[in-house]
């Protein structure tokens, strides 16, 4: 395929994907409960942050940290007392991710939102930058205590040369808006073109067979050459194909 014709096929599966049915199998389904813009942060930010692996099972880990809050995460963050969370030590949530790990994100949020009416504070993007990358770092330094925690490795660090895919994921749904109802495009302050794709198996994989990216990893050196190749079909929402690209990997239709 040609340039144009790579453009205009992309463009259709974005399309095609970008779809109200997406919510349904998705970990996009679990912030989509909630109207109150902190209440969508909170639970979209604790979905994103564990997934990985079968969607279904993500999809139950969170409804159970939803069940745990009361299905009210902001008013749980803001109101939690001690013993709720000496509750979830030693509980399992998902994976590597437990009850001391959910405990530790809840006193951070209680922390957060005593001093922002929202997380997208913590995540503006500075004049010169192109992406989140430092964004993501700040967030980073302003979330976690200084002092090492088991925490810290379920928010990765591009620095690091991470993908940092989860929170990258986060920030399309948070950041990204237009009119298919997927993306919630509540945080009015930090433009669209600044995202990136969330690298994983299904979009890296799919991105090499199209030629977009030449290395193997998927890491942060990846997600920013696959910025430059997305950012040439729309500079002002690249972040829109990760659905085509997510959607071609998961339904194997170029295999």
């Amino acid at each position: 395929m040609n340039f144009e014709e790579l453009k205009s096929f992309l463009n259709e599966k974005a399309d095609q994907y970008n779809s109200p049915d997406f919510i349904e199998d998705d970990p996009i389904q679990i912030p989509h409960r909630f109207t109150l813009k902190q209440d969508v942060e909170i639970a979209g930010f604790l979905a994103a942050t564990i997934s990985w692996g079968n969607r279904k099972s993500i999809i139950k880990s969170a409804d159970k940290m939803l069940d745990i809050m009361g299905n009210s995460p902001y008013d749980f963050v803001l109101n939690y007392s001690e013993k709720d969370l000496e509750i979830l030590q030693g509980k399992s949530i998902h994976r590597t991710f437990n009850g001391q790990d959910f405990a530790y994100f809840i006193r951070q949020f209680n922390k957060i939102y005593k001093e922002n009416e929202s997380l997208e504070n913590l995540f503006t993007v500075k004049d010169q930058e192109t992406n989140f990358q430092h964004a993501i770092e700040r967030f980073r330094s302003s979330f976690l205590e200084p002092e090492k925690h088991r925490s810290h490795k379920h928010i990765s660090s591009p620095y690091k040369n991470s993908s940092s895919k989860r929170i990258i994921m986060f920030l399309r749904w948070m950041v990204r808006k237009d009119k298919h109802g997927v993306d919630f495009g509540i945080w009015e302050n930090i433009d669209q073109k600044y995202l990136s794709i969330p690298l994983d198996v299904h979009t890296g994989n799919i991105s090499r067979k199209l030629g977009l990216v030449s290395r193997t990893q998927n890491d942060w050196k990846t997600v920013e050459e696959l910025d430059v190749a997305i950012r040439k079909f729309d500079e002002n929402d690249p972040a829109k194909y990760d659905f085509a690209l997510f959607g071609l990997g998961v339904t194997k239709e170029l295999l």
